[in-house]
């Protein structure tokens, strides 16, 4: 059976037909990435729900980009340029990860998912970056390189330098506990970050914008191997 992979989402209005209403959204590309690389994805929009039982039922999950964490999260003043905070958001993704960390389900985090790996572990972030390689127009993504550490698995999957494609203007500053800094900006920011087992992958480009499926298919087989272990009686 394919492994069910979690996508995080967040709650906006929408607008189809003559309807307008409040939605659980997520860009289509993630969904369109995670079936391609053999997943079935299944949307998490924010709820209250118990952490562990939903982590529980899936195979991986990926926390998806979006709006800025709120900067009291990890002990910093908001910034002018901050985006709108989702404090729904922010509260149901970060048990989630816990509840994914703990039990030791895949991980990958994509910006803002990424963001929200390194806070939950301890870490903090620049509230607001200066220049524009990182960002571009509203609605537009900046494209760069970055440079992958290769003994980690980003470089064994990407190699030891690689295009991207991003949108932001925080990242991490002080890693959480356990993560190791594993790609670089050409400016020195660090865009990619990995737990110590290796099953907790965060990037803070968007690889679900292009068509380089290697994140998301390395995800899917994770996710196979640890429905297998679950199955088998070696996970929770």
């Amino acid at each position: 059976m394919r492994p069910l992979i979690g996508i995080t989402s967040y709650v906006d209005d929408a607008r189809w037909g003559v309807w307008e209403t409040q939605a659980a959204l997520v860009p289509y590309g993630y969904v369109v990435a995670v079936q391609q690389a053999g997943g079935r994805a299944l949307l998490l929009p924010p709820c209250d729900d118990s952490a562990p039982e939903t982590v529980a039922a899936l195979d991986g999950i990926i926390f998806s980009g979006g709006p800025d964490l709120d900067p009291a999260i990890y002990g910093a003043e908001p910034e002018p340029d901050i985006t709108p905070t989702r404090i729904e958001r922010d509260s149901s993704e970060m048990a989630l990860m816990r509840a994914a960390l703990e039990s030791g389900t895949p991980v990958l985090g994509i910006c803002r998912g990424m963001q929200l790996l390194n806070v939950v572990l301890g870490g903090d972030l620049e509230a607001d970056l200066p220049g524009t390689l990182h960002l571009e127009q509203p609605g537009q993504l900046a494209e760069h390189d970055v440079t992958i550490a290769p003994d980690c698995s980003l470089g064994r999957l990407l190699g030891e330098r690689a295009p991207v494609h991003s949108h932001h203007h925080q990242g991490p500053r002080r890693l959480g506990t356990g993560l190791r800094a594993v790609a670089w900006a050409e400016d020195g920011l660090v865009e990619g970050i990995e737990g110590q087992e290796g099953s907790a992958i965060g990037v803070l480009w968007h690889p679900e914008v292009t068509e380089d499926r290697l994140l998301f298919e390395s995800l899917v087989a994770e996710a196979s191997a640890w429905a297998a272990s679950k199955r088998d009686g070696g996970g929770v």
